[in-house]
């Protein structure tokens, strides 16, 4: 009988310890993870990142640290922890393979929150898409065209092609092009051209406009106007500056070639 009551002793000290050294393990481990969750999400919280990828981040990394100090709280009790790692990497490789297209947008969507090429109201293209950014999400961000209507773009198509941001600098060149007939005055066209664009109080001064000959084409002799303007006067000074030309040169007898073929015509995507 004694001698069961010392193998029974022996046995608890020695179990005993190891379960105690796996409760805290455990315990500690589980303090250190919420500690590097509450660090992370202070960090993102910083830098001023949507409160959607802050969370998911933080629970995250809440998770694969409390899995590792689980598993070694096991092996502390003489598990063998190995068939359960291979069991966990195993799993994680078939959830990748099967969710690779999803994994691409959310690792997207993480860089582009974390470098912010763009933000929410401004107008962008990019994806074979242009509008102004709605929503920034985790796997998606969600686009509003000129014409009202509602695009949902994945985020690894935004960020594996170029990214045009209109809305970035504040200011936009107002790129035009006028044609004039050969047997017109250039320099008579050219003042005309140049009052309308001084007088214009949208207009910047600084950077100044441009008003050149551009080419001299089968039919017509083509201007470029570009001045400078704040982002949002970018198409009222266009249309109301196209108009005022095309006005004063029928006025001052400046010919304009119909149809003009020659006169290149350049696609703006810039919301109206």
């Amino acid at each position: 009988m004694e001698a069961i009551l010392q193998k029974i002793w022996e046995l608890t000290t020695i179990y005993g310890i190891k379960i105690l050294a796996a409760i805290v393990i455990f315990i500690v481990g589980r303090w250190i993870a919420k500690g590097f969750k509450n660090l992370t999400q202070k960090m993102m919280e910083k830098r001023n990142v949507e409160r959607t990828l802050m969370s998911f981040v933080g629970n995250l990394t809440y998770i694969l640290l409390l899995t590792f100090f689980i598993i070694a709280a096991l092996g502390q009790l003489g598990i063998q922890t190995a068939s359960f790692i291979a069991v966990i990497g195993a799993a994680g490789l078939a959830i990748g393979l099967a969710l690779q297209g999803s994994l691409a947008n959310f690792a997207a969507g993480f860089l582009m929150i974390i470098f912010r090429p763009f933000k929410v109201g401004d107008y962008i293209e990019g994806a074979g898409v242009a509008g102004t950014v709605e929503e920034m999400q985790i796997f998606t961000t969600q686009v509003k065209t000129p014409d009202n209507k509602t695009i949902i773009v994945p985020n690894a198509k935004i960020t594996g092609d170029n990214i045009v941001n209109y809305s970035t600098k504040g200011t936009r060149r107002v790129d035009m092009v006028f044609g004039i007939g050969y047997e017109s005055d250039i320099d008579k066209a050219r003042q005309i051209m140049e009052e309308i664009v001084t007088n214009d109080g949208r207009v910047l001064k600084d950077p100044p406009h441009k008003i050149a000959v551009v080419e001299l084409a089968d039919s017509s002799v083509n201007f470029v106007v570009r001045p400078w303007v704040n982002l949002a006067d970018y198409w009222d000074v266009w249309f109301d500056m196209t108009e005022k030309i095309k006005k004063r040169f029928d006025e001052e007898g400046i010919s304009i070639p119909y149809p003009q073929r020659d006169v290149h015509v350049y696609e703006h995507k810039q919301e109206a």
